[in-house]
């Protein structure tokens, strides 16, 4: 590919859609494709197809989904892989029916089982129970690297799955009920500080240790499978004998809720305390990537926890005026 392949980014106005946009703008693509909800519904397959069947996209990355915390993702488990199997069979056949080049899907670090051996290993895939609290969008995720593997197989796409870890940054959603843990803190010690609050509650006991990556990160990584991986080289065959080609994209350090519920109180300037609510779950124990097959390729991150932290909590800050 070239820097004016037509690059269809599914999901640009999001978190990671946008990060990823702005990634290949900076280095140098000049064909970006970007359709809002009201131009294209990828939930709907006739929309899909006809924008497909208009623009056909040289390269796709399908980032668009229906993502929300342990709340959102227990509460509306229909909605959740409803809409996300159909934005993935919709894009991802669209995209093989109009002949792209090359396609990267964007899974989660959820697909895998919630006793996962750690750092966990893409080999890991289904072959354990999933986390009860977010199964659904797990299953659809896992659904969605299974179609690219079989049309690789069937009709030799060049189809590949990037498994990222938990994301923040610029873009990212600060609803209250609906947002991820890093997002859900910043806004909470946000309020608790405006208010002059003496104290935030937090879900669970703040043991489970977690992995973030800022989302520039996590769009140079895209950008650079885009350019460097295929499907062919990356394929693996697991000890069931299937053959997979996803790889998992993390920062590779890890911390505890508590740590990091610390280290936003400190950005924010929240001088208030932190009060554990043990009656709220914690979800997984704990969810550490092995990224070193995307680290031996030529990838690394570059934006520390902190760092990303206070650039997340400055474009909160911009948001609310």
């Amino acid at each position: 590919m070239n820097k004016s392949s037509k690059v269809y980014v599914a999901g640009h106005l999001g978190l990671v859609g946008g990060g990823i946009w702005r990634a290949f703008e900076r280095h140098g693509y000049t064909n970006l494709l970007g359709r809002s909800i009201d131009e294209v519904d990828l939930i709907n397959q006739q929309s899909v197809e006809d924008f497909f069947a208009k623009e056909k996209p040289e390269v796709v990355v399908l980032v668009a989904a229906k993502v929300g915390g342990i709340q959102a993702n227990n509460t509306y488990r229909g909605q959740f892989i409803y809409e996300n199997i159909m934005i993935e069979m919709n894009v991802i056949h669209a995209a093989y029916k109009h002949g792209a080049q090359k396609l990267l899907f964007l899974g989660s670090s959820c697909i895998y089982p919630k006793l996962a051996e750690q750092p966990i290993k893409e080999e890991a895939l289904l072959t354990g129970p999933l986390e009860p609290t977010n199964e659904s969008y797990a299953i659809a995720k896992i659904a969605g690297i299974r179609l690219c593997d079989a049309y690789n197989r069937q009709y030799g796409t060049n189809f590949i799955s990037a498994m990222p870890t938990n994301m923040y940054g610029p873009g990212d959603n600060y609803h209250p009920e609906n947002s991820h843990v890093l997002p859900a803190l910043i806004r909470r010690f946000h309020e608790a500080k405006v208010s002059g609050a003496d104290k935030v509650v937090c879900w669970g006991t703040g043991t489970p240790l977690r992995e973030f990556l800022y989302s520039d990160d996590l769009a140079e990584a895209c950008v650079f499978l885009v350019e460097n991986a295929n499907y062919k080289e990356m394929a693996f065959t697991d000890a069931s004998g299937t053959v997979q080609s996803h790889i998992n994209v993390g920062s590779g350090r890890e911390v505890t809720i508590k740590e990091l519920a610390e280290t936003v109180r400190q950005v924010v300037g929240f001088e208030g305390v932190i009060e554990w609510d043990h009656s709220k779950p914690d979800g997984t124990p704990r969810k550490l990537m092995d990224s070193s097959r995307i680290n031996a390729l030529g990838w690394k991150p570059q934006v520390s926890l902190k760092e990303g932290i206070a650039r997340a909590y400055a474009d909160f800050l911009s948001r609310i005026g």
